[in-house]
């Protein structure tokens, strides 16, 4: 570096320049007339904690128009070409690199003086939680506090896999997230996962680099000398079945509630509702608690006036709902093979003795209740809805409009709990036996409620939404849901012909919008106005979705930056859509170069999105997808 002194006629003051060679702070412009550029303020060193994004920025001069390429460690970064750059979201891995910038112009170039990051060690701030299935108990299925992942970001470039949690067996249940619990005596954000092998698993979210199986704690469900469940002749849920349902989570009473089904060397079965500790995995209130069930009716299984449940006849595939200090658990069967009828059962959260009862077709067959793994949904009060597969159902109804042998199979229903268990409500189709007899039952589909709308008259309608194999779209009226009439269906709204196939799924709502993904079809946006689903979608995505079609999960931040994200089975890849037009595909997994983002496909998967992160159940693993370094 040398010093210059110009004397200019500034009204008689002594002007002095400094002159670098590089990155110096430097008017080259003033003194040879050229019009380079020069650096007014350099980038200054950054320091962050690990999840978070750094911004390093320059200020210059020169002749308009002024050029920037920003350099990491030397060489140059793709798109990285204005006054400021920001850096994804970084781990420890980034600290210590250097970030610089060359301004350039007609004139000339400088270059600036190198930055530093550096990266602390630290938990990602998040208040985030996701403790049930679908995020809420109406299953909206929108996760509304996404700050990290927006439209802009979720790319190719950006976004991408960051790594997979490795697990004992197939995450067929939806992975939970938890902010800031206490293990070990330090805060952790935590990610739950639940295995058919019968295993729960609490993860460090914040520590995925790559494949990694460590985990902060892991407690297995068998009891001793106990194996998972054999697939029961149905490939279902195969090749055991340990976990199947998503499990929830109670903060308030520090536990995860999970069912699990076991057998003993001998060949007796078991299912069992356990509540474990969030920051240790043991077992709490006594449990686990095995379950058994009767109930009054002559239908399958029954014996002295009673439906006798057996565990080793039913799958708990449904999520877990807890509301109003209760947990509900309903029952699939494995395949259709008899004997099995319609079981929903209640406990208390505090002890898990059972406290209720309800079986939806106790003198006849059939009915279970799996929805496609989805989950019941439950409005504020404590209702429950959900859809009912195939089964008896006695077209011929008492003075109430319910079934004479109280039979209600292939139903849409609604359930009380302020007393017990009770079907109180309920809608099926005028060719309900029918739809039985050739297997078009509802429930091979999950219901969602809508939040309150008002129709064009300013009613406030309390709604609720969900389809099946018939493939027609059921918009219910949850205060009046139109029961059984032998010539016509009398239910709210019915659409059909929109749907190009069967649905194996639940919908998902956002900003006014219902989304469907039915097989063979492509992801659908309804819009609903005036307290009615559109009867045409207002956009959809030029992708169609396989067997099992798609379950879609929506992040955003609150109405804004809203994704609509969705798993294609077949050939597992990940999708993110523009949630206002669906004909925008932001990302998939597959755009990425040399399988960078590749998983492995497992069935009924429904993307998780919490703090930055989407969480993918794989046969082996959660695939973790974010913002990339």
């Amino acid at each position: 570096m040398r010093r210059i002194f110009l004397q200019l006629p500034l009204t008689g003051l002594l002007v002095a320049f400094w002159l670098a060679g590089c990155g110096g702070y430097s008017n080259p412009g003033s003194v040879n007339g050229t019009g380079a550029p020069y650096i007014i303020a350099q980038p200054v060193n950054q320091t962050v904690t690990a999840g978070q994004t750094a911004t390093f920025s320059v200020t210059a001069a020169g002749t308009a128009p002024l050029a920037y390429q920003w350099q990491k460690n030397g060489a140059d970064i793709s798109g990285a070409t204005g006054a400021s750059y920001t850096i994804p979201v970084t781990t420890t891995s980034d600290s210590g690199e250097q970030f610089r910038v060359v301004v350039s112009n007609s004139g000339g170039s400088v270059t600036s003086m190198p930055a530093t990051l550096t990266v602390s060690a630290g938990q990602v701030a998040s208040t985030v939680d996701v403790i049930t299935y679908h995020y809420d108990n109406m299953r909206s299925g929108q996760n509304l506090n996404e700050t990290v992942l927006t439209p802009l970001n979720v790319n190719s470039t950006m976004f991408g896999k960051k790594g997979e949690f490795m697990v004992d067996g197939k995450v067929d249940a939806q992975p939970l997230y938890l902010s800031q619990v206490t293990i070990g005596g330090q805060k952790k954000n935590v990610l739950y996962v639940a295995t058919e092998h019968g295993s729960v698993y609490a993860f460090d979210a914040d520590s995925i680099n790559g494949t990694t199986s460590a985990f902060l704690w892991k407690t297995s469900t068998l009891g001793a000398g106990e194996i998972t469940s054999d697939n029961r002749g149905c490939g279902q849920v195969s090749p055991e079945i340990g976990i199947t349902a998503t499990p929830v989570i109670d903060r308030s009473r520090n536990a995860i509630y999970v069912v699990a089904m076991s057998k003993t060397a001998g060949g007796t079965y078991f299912q069992r509702l356990h509540a474990l500790d969030l920051s240790t995995g043991a077992e709490l209130f006594a449990g686990p608690k095995a379950i058994t069930a009767a109930y009054p009716g002559t239908g399958d299984n029954s014996s002295g006036g009673n439906v006798v449940f057996d565990p080793k006849q039913y799958k708990e595939r449904p999520g877990l709902l807890q509301t109003n200090g209760t947990i509900y658990t309903t029952w699939s069967s494995h395949c259709d093979i008899r004997p099995y009828t319609s079981w929903v059962m209640a406990f208390s959260a505090d002890t898990l003795a059972q406290t209720s009862v309800l079986n939806l077709v106790p003198n006849g067959s059939d009915g279970g209740i799996w929805m496609s793994g989805t989950a019941p949904a439950a409005d504020a009060t404590g209702n429950i809805f959900l859809l009912e597969g195939n089964g008896t159902f006695e077209t011929t109804l008492n003075a109430q409009g319910f079934p004479s042998n109280a039979d209600c199979g292939n139903c849409f229903v609604k359930i009380s709990t302020g007393t017990g268990l009770k079907l109180v409500d309920y809608f099926t189709p005028h060719n309900t036996v029918a739809e039985s007899s050739a297997d078009l039952d509802l429930g091979s589909g999950g219901a969602i409620l809508l939040p309150d709308v008002q129709d064009a008259g300013g009613v406030t309608k309390h709604l609720s939404v969900g389809a099946g194999k018939d493939a027609i779209i059921y918009v219910a009226d949850r205060d009046n849901m139109g029961k059984f009439n032998a010539n016509t269906d009398q239910i709210y709204q019915e659409i059909s012909g929109q749907l190009g196939g069967q649905v194996f799924s639940m919908p998902a709502y956002f900003n006014g919008t219902v989304y469907f993904g039915a097989v063979g079809d492509a992801l659908k946006a309804f819009p609903v106005t005036a307290a009615k689903v559109a009867l045409t979608p207002s956009s959809q995505s030029t992708h169609n979705f396989g067997y099992p079609g798609t379950t879609p999960s929506v992040s955003a931040n609150g109405a804004t930056n809203g994704i609509v994200w969705a798993i294609e089975n077949s050939g597992a890849i990940l999708f993110a859509f523009d949630a206002t037009d669906l004909t925008k595909a932001l990302y998939d997994s597959n755009q990425a170069a040399n399988s960078r983002d590749h998983f492995s496909g497992n069935k009924f998967i429904t993307p998780m999105v919490a703090n930055g992160k989407v969480y993918v159940g794989t046969p082996n693993s959660v695939a973790v997808f974010g913002l990339l370094p």
